[in-house]
C-alpha cells in the first residue's frame, strides 16, 4: 500500500494498473453508437455507473492504495457531489469511514446518496468559505487520508481507466476523445490512457479555465464574478499543475458551451439514447451537437455523469 502523502506524477502505467483494479469491481460501461447529422460517433456511458458518475475510478484506485494503518481517521475529500458517492463507495467497500465536505448548495439527490452510502457529510458555504482549507483541517484534525477530487496522481489514473476501456471496445484507440471537464482529472487521465488521441475538453460558459490555460500555456483561474451555472460539477475555478502538466503537452484548445446547448444534450440524450445526464455530464455531447467540434465513427464523446433530481431534469425535459 502507497502512503497517500506521497506525491508523483501520474503516467500510463499507473492508467493500466488502475484498469486492472476497476475491471475486477466493475462491468464496462457501455460504448453507444450515436447518429447526428449524417454522422456516426461514440458515446461512453460513464452516467450508468454504480454511483451515477465516472469518479468512481479514481476513487478507487486511490483509496485501495491508501495504507489504512497510517489514516486512523479514514478519509477526507471535498466535492460538490459526484467525487463524494465515488469515495463514499469506495470506502463503505474497504470499511473505511469518510467525511465529505460540500456545499450548502449542492443538489439534493447528491447529499442524500453520499449519506446513504456510510458517508458524514459535512456543509460549507460555496461563496464565503474556502472548501479546500476545510476539508484539508479536517484531514488533520483526525487523521484521514485527504482525497483530492482532480488534483492526484491517482485519482487522474483512475478516471484514465476510461480510456483503456474505450480502445478494448473500439478495438483501437480512438483519434478524438471530447470529454467533459472541471478540474482536469478526466481530461488528464484520458490523455494518458490515449496518448494517440486528439483529447479536447468541454466546459460551461464562463468557467472554462481549462481552454484559456491550453491557450495561454499557464494555468488561469476562472473569471471574477462567474455566471451562475447549473453544471455544479464543474465549478473548479482553476486546474493545477499535476494535471495542467499533462493537459498541456496533449491538448490543443479547449471548448466552452452555452446552458442552452446543454439542456439540449440533455433533451437529445434521454429521447435518444434513453440516458439521464447531469448538466456537467452533458456538456462534451453538447458541444458535438452544437457543430463545436468534429464528430465521426473514430470520436468517443465522454457523458461523465447523471445525477440530476427529478424536478430539475423536468424542466429541461419540458423546455423550461
Amino acid at each position: 500500500m502507497t502512503s497517500i502523502g506521497q506525491m508523483r506524477n501520474p503516467d500510463a502505467a499507473g492508467v493500466f494498473r488502475a484498469a486492472t483494479k476497476v475491471a475486477e469491481i466493475l462491468p464496462m460501461t457501455p460504448l453507444l453508437p450515436v447518429e447526428h447529422a449524417g454522422q456516426i460517433f461514440w458515446l461512453k456511458a460513464e452516467c450508468l455507473q454504480p454511483v451515477g458518475a465516472f469518479k468512481i475510478r479514481g476513487a478507487w484506485h486511490r483509496l485501495t492504495d491508501v495504507d489504512a494503518a497510517d489514516y486512523p481517521g479514514g478519509v477526507v475529500a471535498v466535492s460538490s457531489g459526484n467525487h463524494a458517492q465515488g469515495v463514499a463507495w469506495a470506502a463503505k467497500r474497504l470499511g473505511l469511514p469518510a467525511a465529505i465536505v460540500m456545499p450548502r448548495d449542492a443538489p439534493a439527490i447528491k447529499l442524500e446518496r453520499t449519506r446513504e452510502l456510510g458517508a458524514e457529510v459535512v456543509l460549507y458555504d460555496r461563496m464565503t468559505e474556502d472548501r479546500e482549507a476545510i476539508g484539508r483541517a479536517l484531514s488533520e484534525e483526525r487523521g484521514a487520508a485527504y482525497v483530492h477530487a482532480f488534483a492526484d496522481p491517482w485519482v487522474i489514473e483512475g478516471q484514465g481507466s476510461a480510456g483503456i476501456e474505450i480502445a478494448q471496445q473500439l478495438g483501437r484507440q480512438p483519434g478524438r476523445i471530447v470529454v467533459c471537464c472541471g478540474g482536469g482529472g478526466l481530461t488528464a487521465g484520458l490523455a494518458l490512457a490515449c496518448p494517440d488521441a486528439e483529447v479536447v475538453p468541454v466546459e460551461p460558459e464562463g468557467w472554462d479555465d481549462v481552454a484559456r490555460s491550453i491557450a495561454s500555456g499557464t494555468i488561469q483561474r476562472v473569471i471574477d464574478n462567474p455566471p451562475p451555472t447549473a453544471c455544479d460539477a464543474l465549478q473548479t475555478l482553476a486546474t493545477q499543475p499535476v494535471n495542467f502538466n499533462v493537459i498541456r503537452r496533449r491538448c490543443s484548445y479547449g471548448l466552452s458551451v452555452t446552458p442552452a446547448e446543454v439542456e439540449d444534450a440533455q433533451r437529445f440524450a434521454f429521447s435518444r439514447l434513453r440516458l439521464v445526464l447531469e448538466p456537467g455530464g452533458a456538456v462534451a455531447l453538447a458541444a458535438v451537437l452544437a457543430g463545436k467540434v468534429a464528430a465521426d465513427e473514430d470520436t468517443v464523446v465522454i457523458a461523465s455523469g447523471g445525477n440530476t433530481d427529478a424536478a430539475s431534469f423536468a424542466r429541461v425535459l419540458a423546455g423550461n
